[in-house]
């Protein structure tokens, strides 16, 4: 990075409420920084994320980028060997495989209640469930990549409401296995836009009963949202090819 993006130094001890709120702000702002750099491709395959180099970069003190170097671990973009943190390299024959997986598994929720009138989806979690995403519809949230956590509650919550916990469990495993490059799906307002336009829609028809319809919405949501993250995981991989590891 050219120049700093951020400057000042982390609060000590017996500060103001304001001071405190000032670094906590900055531990946000380097973490979303390193975060944005990572999904992008900002770091080669083989770099080593030393906290002295990001804090010079940066134009910060090493505790918030030790500190965010942490919590991109326990994101699952970043992996700590002996020598360091390094990026994680997402694999994209394992996401295809998955995401095989989870289409079978949700429209599987779907098809059980199209081939028994005796399998039906419990009214009170999806009226829950609709209302919460036209609220969320009438104020999007911003484009972050934790966003995959409420799509997954999303989806969670539509395979429960089916009456099979079996099924449910096994989706929350796979979504649990490709959260990582999930992320990638949420970066832009368009894709926040759509994916809970297509939330709506999809328990909408559920609720009404057309579960043909909701079968195919549910189809092409996944589907969609497969090859947009596949197309930005090759493009970020793509990047992370063009950098050569720095120690």
């Amino acid at each position: 990075m050219d120049t700093p993006l951020y400057t000042g130094t982390s609060p000590q001890p017996g500060q103001s409420r304001r001071g405190r709120s000032r670094a906590s702000s900055l531990r946000e702002q380097v973490y979303v920084d390193l975060r944005e750099r990572l999904m992008m491709g900002g770091f080669g395959a083989q770099d080593r994320l030393g906290e002295e180099r990001l804090a010079t970069e940066l134009g910060v003190s090493r505790t918030p980028v030790r500190e965010a170097l942490i919590r991109l671990a326990s994101d699952g973009l970043l992996v700590r060997q002996d020598s360091g943190y390094y990026p994680v390299l997402p694999d994209l024959t394992e996401l295809r495989d998955l995401y095989e997986l989870r289409v079978t598994i949700e429209l599987r929720g779907l098809a059980r209640a199209m081939e028994s009138d005796a399998v039906t989806h419990d009214p009170s979690v999806l009226e829950s469930l609709r209302d919460a995403w036209r609220a969320m519809a009438a104020e999007p949230p911003p484009p972050d990549p934790q966003f995959v956590l409420l799509d997954e509650d999303f989806h969670v919550t539509l395979s429960r409401a089916a009456g099979n916990p079996a099924l449910t469990a096994a989706l929350e495993t796979v979504n649990a296995r490709i959260r990582l490059v999930r992320m990638y799906d949420f970066l832009t307002e368009d894709r926040i836009a759509s994916t809970i336009a297509e939330h709506v829609e999809i328990v909408e028809l559920t609720m009404a009963g057309r579960l043909a319809e909701a079968h195919t919405a549910l189809h092409r949501h996944v589907g969609d949202s497969m090859e947009v993250v596949e197309q930005r995981v090759v493009r970020a991989l793509t990047a992370m090819a063009r950098h050569r590891g720095r120690p």
